[in-house]
């Protein structure tokens, strides 16, 4: 009996922590920017990377996880901007997103990982709808942390194999043809 006691007197506790969501925040080109931590996996040093021909230019390449082969995309290329210059706290987030009904394993390159913080939900701001650098829907929100801002990203939108797909079909260029007959 003391036990249901006890779990009654934690649940205002419990739903005082469902309303804060964990965010690993890592910086991106001087830039603070964050993903939800159940979508993180592991962090892993950077290194080991194979390049892959005729990929768009935002993937990196793939590395071996353990016998498993994940590609790796560089967050600040898929922003539209420079690739990520390779530095001591240069390192890999591997994440683990929706891909219709399966879930599939990519790894972001990052410039370096600060914290996770937990930022709640009342301290968290639709995205904007102009004035970002990077495309709204990458954006899941703007998170309050100590009187500045943390672009929330949507890491599943941002890593959308369809749309890689379809970029690497433009990489590739259009399709050879064979010469016709006489040539």
């Amino acid at each position: 009996m003391s036990a249901l006691v006890e779990a009654g007197a934690k649940a205002p506790q419990a739903q005082a922590i469902s309303d804060c969501g964990q965010y690993l925040t890592f910086m991106l080109g001087g830039e603070a920017f964050a993903i939800g931590i159940l979508a993180v996996k592991e962090i892993i040093e950077y290194g080991g990377l194979t390049e892959v021909p005729m990929m768009p230019e935002c993937i990196r390449g793939v590395i071996n996880l353990r016998g498993a082969v994940v590609p790796v995309m560089d967050l600040s290329a898929r922003f539209g901007k420079s690739t990520t210059a390779v530095t001591k706290r240069t390192c890999i987030v591997i994440a683990e997103v929706d891909n219709g009904d399966a879930q599939q394993v990519v790894g972001v390159v990052v410039d370096a990982v600060n914290a996770v913080l937990d930022i709640a939900a009342s301290e968290i701001e639709p995205p904007p709808s102009f004035g970002a650098k990077i495309r709204t829907d990458f954006i899941e929100g703007m998170g309050k942390v100590n009187g500045k801002f943390v672009i929330l990203l949507n890491i599943n939108q941002i890593v959308s194999l369809d749309e890689l797909a379809s970029l690497a079909e433009a990489a590739a260029g259009p399709p050879a043809t064979a010469p016709g007959p006489g040539r």
